[in-house]
């Protein structure tokens, strides 16, 4: 069995790539980093690193060892984790959605943690490309993603759905396309994506966003609907999204003839241990999008 001690010191160095730095971050000499790297390479009789003063190079036996070695040596923190401290409602959960659904759901496991104060929720909002690495690298326990991933240790479950809504200031009581064209489109990171979907099933003559007047951008999700509660212009938004504006009086939520609903998957790393805390905001997490979309 590979020694996991010289294993940790060899992904460690990949990690900072420098010898001394790795050693410091260790607690460890120079010379006792290079023996651990030494001793691993007798032991596999396989070169890991091609050293070039004092900087280094992996070798293909080299690499393959680093991402197998991650993955080895996450386990066993996992393990360890688990056999050590295993209680439902204590220790930290990582988790990560997209903007829209998080400005619903983030406030609800503010109110679980509140219930259970030994339970630690961190809290990403990010696009569904970097949650899926996030989880695929572990870095995450639990992620909500919009799609399906294609990721080979990332499983993917359905737990809701995100209606997609058209927004305009309060005034706008009929949608038609002469109203949107008048109106000009606010846009945000998801907005072309949006309004393809949805304004594609309820209007023929839309093609595609650059039909509108631009009216402005915003890359904050809670911001979005400022210029659209102003009658600056109109966009499209997950319900979720609509909903959270805290100045509902200001806004007119349309749904259109044709709904367009965009599925919410729960995704989690294949081969990671799930303690029962994670187990519990999983199911915490299925029960309440369910209960949305019944409710809504």
């Amino acid at each position: 069995m590979i020694n996991q001690v010289w294993l940790k010191t060899f992904c460690t160095l990949v990690e900072v790539g420098h010898f001394t730095q790795t050693a410091d971050k260790l607690f460890m000499t120079q010379s006792g980093v290079s023996q651990h790297i030494k001793k691993l390479e007798q032991q596999l009789d396989v070169a890991l690193l091609v050293r070039d003063g004092k900087s280094f190079l992996l070798t293909d036996s080299g690499e393959q060892l680093f991402q197998k070695g991650k993955e080895l040596l996450k386990s066993s923190e996992e393990l360890e984790s688990l056999i050590r401290h295993d209680e439902t409602h204590e220790g930290r959960i990582k988790l990560a959605s997209p903007g829209s659904v998080g400005l619903r759901l983030y406030p609800h496991l503010l109110e679980i943690q509140q219930s259970f104060p030994k339970l630690i929720i961190d809290y990403t909002f990010a696009p569904n490309k970097q949650i899926e690495q996030a989880v695929a690298a572990r870095q995450l326990d639990l992620g909500l993603i919009t799609q399906l991933s294609n990721l080979s240790n990332v499983v993917s479950h359905k737990v809701g759905v995100e209606p997609l809504v058209l927004v305009t200031a309060k005034n706008v009581d009929t949608i038609n396309w002469d109203t949107l064209i008048k109106l000009g489109f606010i846009s945000h990171p998801d907005a072309e994506h949006h309004a393809r979907l949805l304004l594609s099933k309820n209007f023929q003559q839309f093609e595609h966003v650059d039909q509108f007047i631009h009216k402005g951008f915003s890359n904050q999700i809670s911001l979005i609907l400022q210029p659209v509660s102003k009658g600056f212009g109109f966009t499209v938004l997950p319900l979720h999204a609509a909903k959270a504006f805290p100045h509902q009086t200001l806004i007119n939520i349309h749904e259109l003839e044709c709904s367009v609903k965009e599925n919410l998957y729960l995704c989690f790393n294949r081969q990671s241990i799930q303690a029962n805390r994670v187990k519990f905001i999983k199911t915490t997490l299925s029960e309440y999008l369910n209960k949305l979309a019944v409710t809504r």
